[in-house]
């Protein structure tokens, strides 16, 4: 397992080490000791899975307010998805930035998205799942989100052209400093 920091503070992207056989590979997805030793939370409170029926699926940019900020650990297990974190935390050197990748079924890619920064996602192909490692637990009265086409951020998102979203994801506000 490989960690990776990006160009946001405390946001990394983790990759697989396979080794491979005849029989295919075997890989670590997930190593307490590893990500302690870079600073990072290693426990996980709950896992979740988002199936997306539709290519151009857009959930997001959700995060929870404190005292119950997130840190989730996201991965695509079927298809592919163009997954984005924006940081959201004020006293950041990359407040209001934005990183994306895209993860796979078939890199294995994952991101450790670390609490204040807000998540979404784009499906790229049809009948995509996303699995989420996630603590701690959600807490409803505590979920916010910004817009996913919020001017004020830029996101590049790769199919921007009406997205699938859900009403939530619709009436999401726009960002206020």
């Amino acid at each position: 397992m490989r960690l990776t920091e990006t160009k946001l503070a405390g946001v990394f992207l983790v990759d697989v080490e396979p080794v491979e056989d005849e029989r295919g590979f075997f890989a670590r997805t997930w190593c307490s000791d590893e990500m302690r030793a870079k600073g990072l939370n290693p426990v996980v409170t709950q896992t979740s899975y988002s199936q997306n029926r539709l290519r151009g699926t857009l959930r997001g940019m959700h995060y929870q307010r404190d005292p119950y900020g997130e840190t989730k650990i996201v991965s695509c297990i079927r298809g592919r998805i163009w997954d984005v974190v924006l940081d959201l935390r004020r006293d950041s050197p990359t407040y209001c930035q934005w990183v994306g990748a895209e993860l796979t079924d078939r890199n294995y890619r994952a991101f450790y998205i670390p609490p204040g920064c807000a998540h979404g996602m784009q499906t790229l192909e049809d009948d995509t799942v996303v699995a989420y490692k996630i603590t701690p637990a959600y807490v409803a009265t505590h979920a916010a989100g910004v817009r996913w086409n919020d001017p004020a951020f830029a996101i590049e998102w790769p199919l921007p052209d009406a997205p699938t979203l859900s009403p939530r994801d619709r009436a999401l506000p726009d960002f206020v400093r």
